[in-house]
């Protein structure tokens, strides 16, 4: 009878948590955001929110500031699921800060988003992108809770990270309506007849369709590119 000798299991020295390079401006640009979003709604004074009131519809601020705060639990505790350093060294404080970010912050946020969403006073198309962003937003969420209760745990990690993306989409929401305002801000006589409020929808609606379609783009390409580099590392290793 034949005897095969067994293969000492091989693994990759975990990478410090210095050298993840997006963990630190992640970081400063969630801790930034807050301190900039957040003491307007504390005082819960509607004069001081982002956005105009909804007429007919007296629910909108309570549900404004409920989404903003569940929120920022979604933020902060999804930052900590993403970092490796983190979900490595602390694993019983992942597994719960795991259930915070779906049951204190996803899902109540994705829920009071899609109702507030789907009434934005800045236009039809910033409601459709508003409400296909907070269905995404619950679904991918749900689906890596799932797959995590399965044991399924490299496909929860895809779809967490999916799901961390819609999270942190706002801040580029934020950057690209900054952007666009200062490029479009001088033209308003010109591309708009002299209406701000033609003006602010159109930025209204390109930072809410880009905020989110361009960061879940490039998280989708790069997964797609781990996918291909791992699936090309297998075939060598049989080759060899």
């Amino acid at each position: 009878m034949a005897v095969t000798e067994a293969r000492p299991k091989t693994s990759r020295a975990p990478v410090p948590w210095w050298r993840r390079p997006w963990t630190a401006p992640l970081a400063a640009l969630v801790l930034v955001f807050l301190a900039m979003s957040l003491p307007r709604y504390a005082t819960l004074d509607p004069a001081l929110s982002r956005v105009p009131p909804v007429e007919g519809f007296a629910l909108h601020y309570p549900l404004l500031v409920a989404h903003i705060l569940f929120s920022t639990v979604a933020m902060v505790t999804g930052f900590l699921q993403i970092w490796p350093w983190f979900r490595r060294r602390f694993r019983t404080a992942h597994r719960h800060l795991g259930r915070a970010y779906v049951f204190g912050g996803v899902l109540p946020a994705g829920l009071t988003g899609l109702v507030v969403g789907a009434v934005s006073p800045f236009g039809p198309v910033t409601r459709v992108s508003n409400v296909v962003l907070a269905l995404l937003w619950l679904a991918f969420t749900a689906v890596g809770f799932r797959r995590i209760r399965q044991r399924r745990h490299a496909e929860h990690r895809v779809w967490m990270l999916r799901s961390v993306t819609l999270t942190m989409s706002i801040i580029f929401n934020r950057l690209v309506g900054a952007v666009v305002g200062v490029l479009l801000g001088p033209r308003v006589d010109t591309l708009f007849g002299g209406s701000e409020a033609a003006m602010v929808q159109t930025v209204a609606l390109l930072s809410a369709w880009l905020g989110w379609v361009v960061p879940l783009a490039a998280v989708e390409w790069w997964l797609r590119r781990g996918s291909r580099r791992a699936q090309s590392n297998t075939r060598q290793t049989g080759r060899a």
